[in-house]
């Protein structure tokens, strides 16, 4: 099947007396130093019309970009600012254990002696006070607390006992009416265990990691 035929058009006709009667306008090859800069101005702007739209698409694109990698990462620092809690509050308490135990060792019959004061209304009227502490506890404790007990005006007797089922510098005060007990590594536990609860409960969601971004 062949193509339908194209009518080729002339851009110049003339009738049959040879008088042109149709004549295509020919380009123009010639234009004034004011229109050239018309046109100059004219290609100029439309240029920088085109950069600038392409600059900001370049940049929308590029905050697109800056947008999911913020909202990938945001999760994972999250993560990391929790995990280094964490770990700042274990260091913390190593710090404390470790100065805990220096002071007790520097001056075991300390947290007797503060409990002793504390009890002097409890242990005013008691005939005895016995106190049951390690060994290496209880051979410190015996002057120190018969002395200490007297000047708080206790008349009773200060029986001290040494105790093998008692940890370092732990003790017991009994009073009869009462009893009063110290044990350094169990209260340090107990401290360790509410920190620990505590970050747990707070998970990740504690304080904004940018200011202002939880408004």
């Amino acid at each position: 099947m062949s193509e339908p035929l194209t009518r080729f058009r002339f851009d110049t006709e003339f009738d049959a007396q040879g008088v042109m009667s149709n004549a295509s306008p020919r380009p123009k090859r010639l234009f004034p130093a004011d229109e050239v800069e018309q046109i100059r101005a004219a290609a100029l702007a439309e240029g920088e019309r085109l950069a600038l739209a392409s600059v900001a698409a370049q940049q929308a694109d590029a905050l697109r970009q800056i947008a999911a990698a913020c909202n990938q990462a945001l999760p994972r620092l999250a993560e990391v600012a929790h995990e280094h809690r964490i770990g700042s509050a274990g260091l913390a308490m190593a710090c404390a254990r470790a100065i805990a135990d220096a002071a007790l060792d520097r001056f075991p019959e300390a947290p007797a002696l503060a409990a002793l004061e504390a009890l002097a209304r409890e242990i005013d009227s008691q005939p005895r006070l016995v106190v049951s502490a390690d060994p290496a506890l209880a051979d410190t404790l015996r002057g120190t607390l018969e002395d200490a007990a007297r000047g708080l005006g206790f008349e009773g007797a200060v029986v001290v006992k040494p105790d093998g089922a008692y940890g370092p510098h732990a003790f017991t005060l009994d009073f009869g009416d009462g009893q009063a007990a110290y044990d350094p590594a169990a209260a340090a536990e107990r401290v360790a265990e509410a920190l620990h609860a505590a970050l747990a409960s707070e998970g990740l969601h504690a304080e904004p990691l940018i200011p202002g971004s939880e408004s």
